[in-house]
C-alpha cells in the first residue's frame, strides 16, 4: 500500500501539467488567430476574400499605374505578376512608396473589389523581398511575368 502523501503529490503534479497544457494550448490557439500574413493578388482571388474582411495585400506597385486624386487620395493596382488589383488610399504614403516597388496595404475590399488600404507599408531597403514575392521580378510590375531561375 502507497502512502496517501505520495498518491495526493502525483494528483497535483497531473492537475498541474492538465492546467499548463490548456494554458499553453490557449496562447498558441491565440497567437496564430493575430498573426499577420498578407495576401498576394493571385491569393486574394483565388481564396475570394469576401468584402469588409480586413487583410493585409501584398505586391510591387504596378508601373504606370499611381494616380495622384484630390487631396491626399491615391488609386494604383498592385501585381504579383500573375494577378492585378486596384487599391485606393487615402493619407500619407511612405517614402519609399513608388511605382515599381515593394508595398503592403491593410484594409478590405468593397463590394466593388477595389482594395480600401487604411495603411501602407513600403519595403524598408533595397535588398529586401518578402517570401511570397521572391520569384518577382521588377519587371513583372510592368505586367509582364518574367520567371527566375528557380520556377
Amino acid at each position: 500500500m502507497k502512502p496517501i502523501h505520495r498518491n495526493r503529490r502525483l494528483g497535483l503534479i497531473a492537475g498541474a501539467a492538465v492546467i499548463l497544457g490548456g494554458a499553453a494550448w490557449l496562447v498558441f490557439a491565440a497567437l496564430e488567430q493575430n498573426i499577420s500574413y498578407f495576401y498576394t493578388p493571385a491569393k486574394a482571388q483565388a481564396e475570394g476574400v469576401a468584402p469588409g474582411e480586413r487583410i493585409r495585400l501584398g505586391g510591387l506597385v504596378e508601373n504606370g499605374s499611381l494616380e495622384h486624386g484630390d487631396g491626399l487620395n491615391i488609386t494604383f493596382r498592385v501585381t504579383d505578376g500573375e494577378a492585378s488589383l486596384p487599391v485606393s488610399y487615402d493619407g500619407i504614403v511612405p517614402d519609399l512608396f513608388r511605382e515599381g516597388q515593394g508595398m503592403i496595404a491593410q484594409g478590405s475590399f468593397n463590394t466593388d473589389g477595389v482594395f480600401i488600404a487604411e495603411t501602407i507599408l513600403a519595403k524598408h531597403d533595397e535588398n529586401y523581398v518578402p517570401k511570397e514575392l521572391q520569384g518577382i521580378s521588377h519587371e513583372a510590375a510592368d505586367g509582364v511575368y518574367t520567371p527566375s531561375a528557380d520556377d
